[in-house]
């Protein structure tokens, strides 16, 4: 009985993201009926004739929208839900150790460079990587890194290219490379391609698969040092796992599409809601609410009006009351 229901419940948290990306695809200002979205999307096994324009407008245009809103929603949702966890904190975010500052530092100077669309991805990535590097390197007290130094040192790290990208945006052209940093800055998917997932994908899976295995270590971690470390924890070893996974997969996330907030701050308390406080519940269903969350922000912010709205800002006007809501739902509960 417990085994079918926890298949159950596997399906419906497979099922969800991938019903909402079938809806989403018909969805915009060139309407496709949810009948014809699948005709187009099993044409190539079928071999039928399908018009071309709809095929151009879900295979070239929105599929490749889709599935990097998807992942970059996953990720940056298990990446929030891991650092809550890791660090005992339930407003860490994925920016906790300046990873999202440091690569849209140096997505800043790809653009000031004009560099191609691979070379802005590949520089935020190397710059986010740095800012883990970095944290970690300035963490260190007596060859060790407690939990609080760690928290501190990404305050500072995160400060540091804060400063550096208000100085690259304050020299650049304003007539030409500051509108398009801007725009980037906001977090936007009209970028998609399939070149940008090909980049991003490899890291982000890898992230998603090593915190997925470790979720139930996150579990252990919780419950503080001590515990874990009489159950057998490498407290070292486990953390920068889990802080490098989720890093990567934050700056890969940004190297895609800007900076989104509020996903990694919003789903995991949504997620922890809905499951339970056990990180084998909270890292399936922060993915799943993660990526379909995603799309239905992303699918708005390029239907309400002509000009395309950039998706962190529907993120914060959605986020922020929604947020509050579950945080006046968990007080009441706490009451009661």
């Amino acid at each position: 009985m417990a085994l079918s229901s926890r298949r159950a419940g596997a399906l419906l948290l497979l099922a969800l993201p991938l019903l909402t990306a079938l809806l989403c695809l018909g969805v915009g200002r060139y309407s496709i009926s949810l009948w014809e979205t699948l005709h187009v999307l099993f044409s190539p096994l079928t071999g039928e004739k399908i018009d071309a324009m709809q095929f151009a407008v879900v295979f070239k245009i929105r599929l490749p929208r889709i599935l990097q809103g998807a992942l970059c929603g996953a990720a940056l949702a298990v990446s929030g839900a891991a650092f809550q966890s890791l660090f005992n904190n339930p407003l860490a975010v994925p920016d906790t150790l300046g990873v999202a500052s440091a690569a849209s530092c140096g997505a800043v100077i790809a653009l000031m460079l004009r560099w191609n669309l691979l070379a802005v991805q590949a520089t935020a990535l190397i710059f986010g990587l740095i800012a883990v590097l970095l944290t970690w390197s300035a963490a260190r007290i007596r060859k060790q890194s407690t939990i609080v130094m760690i928290v501190l040192a990404g305050i500072v790290i995160s400060a540091l290219f804060d400063g550096l990208l208000s100085l690259l945006k304050y020299v650049a052209d304003p007539e030409e490379a500051l509108p398009t940093i801007t725009y980037w800055l906001m977090g936007s998917l009209s970028a998609s391609n399939y070149y940008t997932l090909a980049l991003g994908t490899p890291m982000i899976g890898t992230g998603l698969l090593t915190i997925f295995l470790l979720r139930w270590r996150l579990n252990i971690l919780s419950l503080g040092e001590d515990e874990a470390r009489s159950m057998g924890i490498h407290l070292r070893a486990m953390r920068f796992t889990v802080i490098f996974a989720a890093a990567a997969m934050t700056a890969s996330c940004v190297s895609m599409c800007g900076k989104i907030g509020w996903i990694g701050l919003l789903i995991p308390h949504l997620a922890r809601m809905v499951g339970s406080g056990s990180n084998q519940r909270i890292i399936p269903l922060s993915l799943s609410f993660g990526a379909a969350f995603t799309l239905c922000v992303d699918t708005v912010a390029r239907s309400v009006t002509a000009a395309e709205i950039p998706v962190s800002i529907l993120t914060a006007i959605v986020g922020a009351p929604v947020f509050i809501m579950l945080l006046r739902s968990t007080q009441e509960g706490g009451m009661k």
